[in-house]
């Protein structure tokens, strides 16, 4: 399996290889972005903690939305 995902990759052109690594860049970045906004104590914001948990999940949804895109792409 991880060879054919190798095989793949090495078949893309410079530009969609790029592409790609931004592509995995951002999905990690809101990810990321979805833990801070809900684990940070001193977040910059005043929110309620209600509505940072629900901004957190959905920046992490969005995030699982880019990965399962990311993916699909990746198996043309």
């Amino acid at each position: 399996m991880l060879e054919n995902i190798y095989r793949n990759i090495q078949k893309k052109s410079l530009r969609e290889r790029f592409l790609l690594v931004i592509a995995f860049l951002f999905f990690m970045f809101y990810f990321v972005l979805g833990l801070l906004i809900i684990f940070m104590d001193n977040f910059p914001l005043e929110m309620a903690t209600e509505y940072r948990w629900a901004f957190g999940l959905l920046m992490m949804l969005y995030a699982a939305y880019r990965g399962v895109r990311l993916i699909n792409e990746n198996r043309d």
